[in-house]
């Protein structure tokens, strides 16, 4: 059978968690509170350290970036997937497929380059706290976001540029609930080579470089504790590096739930599910695990709630 030309291709159909009618108004419940948790979650987040004057530290300036990641990662996917519940829908257009696309990569990459940011940031104020505010000044903190970003649009423009060369049959559904790249080469009726090896190639390097760098920090940080002779001074320099660790050992234990759910089975549903936590429950407990892991945020967030100092 001849493949149909892209142009020709309107929409897509999502396939989505459940078929089961009766699924779908507790499906749409509880993506609904996760989603708004998530949004307030890190405006809260996000609010508190720009309205906080203690809370200007580099370290505060990359988590306020990465609360606003994290709003607009989950925007791009859940709300359409509300929709699509709500309207008990499994369609999306052809540009509305490629939009997603196009944002879901680019916030997913910075997402990553922020963590790994974050880490050399806790690397400095660890192993070189004198120079700490001399390293992480405010232009070049603002300069490594910029580099994040500047890389993840034209990463995302590449792939959304092969993606045009690809052709799709009509009627053409795609095994999950918002459009992965992977899944929609996957059901291309056109050769998909180039695109599967930028994706590969692209995958390692913006995965395994950010995770290697992260790695790194944090052995010269083991390294420098050990030289701390006192078990009290150990804890407190480390106990700055809790929050941190949980938000990475989350966003890269989901990561790699989602990759060997992919590999591993062929179920479209354990694939999707292993998405919903990497793209609703991560970011939803991110605000929760630096505020309860964090005094200096706690502080923060009852000041802005005018809340007593027994709370939080």
């Amino acid at each position: 059978m001849e493949a149909e030309n892209h142009t020709e291709v309107s929409q897509f159909l999502l396939l989505g968690l459940s078929d089961d009618p009766k699924l779908q108004p507790l499906l749409c419940g509880v993506f609904l509170s996760m989603y708004l948790f998530t949004v307030l979650g890190n405006l809260l987040i996000i609010v508190a350290i720009s309205s906080d004057s203690p809370l200007h530290p580099p370290m505060y300036f990359f988590l306020a970036n990465l609360s606003f990641v994290d709003i607009c990662f989950t925007s791009t996917t859940v709300p359409k997937m509300l929709v699509n519940v709500q309207a008990q829908s499994k369609n999306i257009s052809y540009i509305g497929c490629l939009i997603q696309v196009y944002f879901f990569t680019i916030f997913v990459g910075i997402d990553n380059f922020l963590l790994t940011v974050m880490a050399y940031d806790r690397y400095v104020a660890i192993c070189h706290p004198l120079y700490y505010m001399i390293i992480m000044n405010p232009r070049f903190c603002g300069t490594l976001v910029l580099i994040s970003w500047f890389i993840m649009l034209w990463v995302s423009l590449l792939h959304i540029l092969l993606m045009r060369w690809l052709t799709f049959c009509v009627g053409t559904e795609i095994p999950h609930f918002f459009c992965e790249l992977a899944q929609i080469l996957k059901v291309a009726c056109s050769e998909n080579l180039i695109n599967n090896i930028f994706l590969y190639v692209a995958t390692a390097l913006l995965g395994v470089f950010p995770l290697t760098g992260i790695l790194f920090s944090y052995s010269k940080i083991v390294s420098s504790l050990m030289r701390i002779s006192s078990a009290g001074g150990k804890y407190k320099a480390f106990s700055t590096c809790g929050s941190h660790l949980s938000v990475v050992s989350l966003f890269y234990g989901t990561s790699l739930g989602v990759y060997l759910s992919s590999a591993l089975t062929h179920s479209s549903l354990q694939n999707s599910v292993a998405s919903v936590m990497y793209i609703l429950v991560t970011p939803m407990l991110n605000p929760f695990i630096y505020s309860l892991r964090n005094k200096d945020v706690k502080g923060a967030l009852r000041r802005l709630l005018n809340l007593p100092a027994s709370c939080l």
